[in-house]
């Protein structure tokens, strides 16, 4: 057997094996032996069919599944010992056209290679590191949402602005049913808004869902309708009044304190804005991290044109699935994932350049604050360290959830790496001013 190989250019190359039939010879003489000993053939007794018959009925196909066998082993070696860096996996050119018959056959293995490239983190530092506060204002709508939420509810026969009404949301022709809970505030367009103040329980408006929320994505919440038809949806919807209530206001007294921290935690008002801020810039951190690493990616993919072999990547595309796609669907596809893997070739860049890794430690201590905080949602505060131990076991168990929270750990050890090497510029912004920023809403 002879291997070699033929760069194209800087991204592309091909393998050439040959391979004769003394490689697989003997193997394939032993295989159709143990056949003969077993083929029940008419006209023959068993173990006494002549080799010239079985090889005749199985030969072929014995030849061709031993020197697929051998290809891959001594491909894969190759590779590995020539450290190609490969993108993609290998692809054979005119497996239709083998002779198999022939003394020696040559096998070429098109393959597509990892591009050479340097990661230079320090052109990043004009980027933008939020610092996301939680202002006067936020805190005061909380402290208002709070009451509300505590307050009692006395019920009302007629909608003034400030109401909570409950109803349900109906279109025909969409197959809308959605009950809902609803204050007028949620809406964007004042004009739907409007409609509802003096209306009574049991009268049906009608509002046009275009424009109707700061944010379609709301849509799915309040109609229940999927992801894909919330974009644009024009269409109206009636809303049945079921209920029409307003809220009381909670007193901010010691009684409302203790629901809310525990009895004696908190005694003033300013102590319960002083909690609220910090569990919410809390959250405001996690946000802000999370986009100063989005920001960074992208940064990064725009400033490092990594050329691809795309002609190779498309068809290798075209053959990877269960079901061969279309050179039009291969072009779609790759369109679609060509900036994700160049990011997954910076990222293993820049995890090489500064060693990067992840030990089991690490994706165990990670594990259990994600299970201790999942915990904390359903009112587990204090777990003991052997049922948080039992559960970890369990998701570490599972290769899916390993790969997934695999993933994250190496997020945070990157966006450690993006704070300490990028000297980004800090912007202090409130959320909502955050949200304009991102979003421009």
């Amino acid at each position: 057997m002879n291997i070699t190989r033929t760069d194209i250019d800087a991204l592309n190359a091909v393998i050439t094996i040959q391979v004769s039939k003394k490689d697989y010879s003997k193997d394939v003489e032993a295989i159709l032996i143990n056949y003969r000993k077993t083929a029940n053939i008419a006209g023959f007794r068993k173990g006494e069919v002549p080799m010239s018959i079985i090889k005749k009925q199985y030969g072929k196909a014995i030849i061709q599944e031993q020197a697929n066998k051998l290809i891959q082993e001594k491909l894969t070696r190759f590779i590995a010992t020539e450290k190609m860096d490969l993108l993609g996996q290998p692809i054979l050119r005119k497996e239709e056209d083998f002779n198999w018959d022939a003394e020696t056959i040559s096998f070429e293995y098109e393959v597509g290679l990892a591009p050479k490239f340097e990661v230079y983190l320090e052109i990043a530092n004009e980027l933008t590191q939020y610092k996301i506060i939680a202002d006067e204002k936020m805190l005061n709508d909380q402290i208002v949402r709070i009451q509300k939420q505590f307050g009692n509810a006395i019920p009302k026969d007629v909608v003034a602005e400030n109401d909570d009404i409950r109803g349900t949301f109906t279109n025909e022709e969409k197959g809308i049913n959605a009950p809902a809970q609803i204050t007028l505030d949620i809406f964007k367009d004042k004009a739907a808004a409007k409609k509802f103040i003096g209306k009574k329980v049991g009268d049906v408006v009608t509002i046009g869902t275009k424009g109707l929320f700061d944010d379609d994505h709301k849509l799915m919440d309040y109609l229940q309708v999927g992801h894909d038809d919330v974009h644009n949806l024009d269409i109206n919807v009636d809303f049945t009044i079921e209920e029409i209530t307003a809220s009381e206001p909670a007193d901010l007294n010691q009684e409302l304190f203790d629901k809310l921290f525990g009895a004696g935690k908190v005694s003033s008002v300013e102590e319960v804005k002083a909690k609220i801020k910090e569990d919410a810039e809390k959250q405001f951190a996690q946000q802000a991290d999370q986009q100063f690493l989005n920001d960074v990616s992208a940064f990064l993919i725009e400033a490092n044109p990594i050329e691809l072999p795309a002609t190779f990547l498309k068809k290798w595309i075209q053959t990877v699935g269960e079901k061969p796609l279309t050179e039009e669907q291969a072009e779609a596809e790759y369109a679609r994932s060509e900036n994700g893997l160049r990011y997954q070739l910076i990222e293993g860049k820049i995890m090489a350049d500064y060693n990067l890794q992840i030990s089991f430690d690490d994706l165990k201590s990670f594990t259990t604050d994600v299970i201790k905080k999942q915990m904390a949602q359903f009112g587990q505060m204090d777990p003991s360290a052997q049922d948080v131990e039992g559960i970890v076991a369990r998701v570490l168990s599972n290769q899916e959830e390993v790969k997934r929270l695999s993933e994250q750990v190496m997020s945070v050890k990157m966006l450690e790496l993006f704070k300490t090497k990028i000297k980004a510029k800090t912007k202090e912004v409130t959320y909502e001013d955050f949200v304009k920023e991102m979003y421009g809403e």
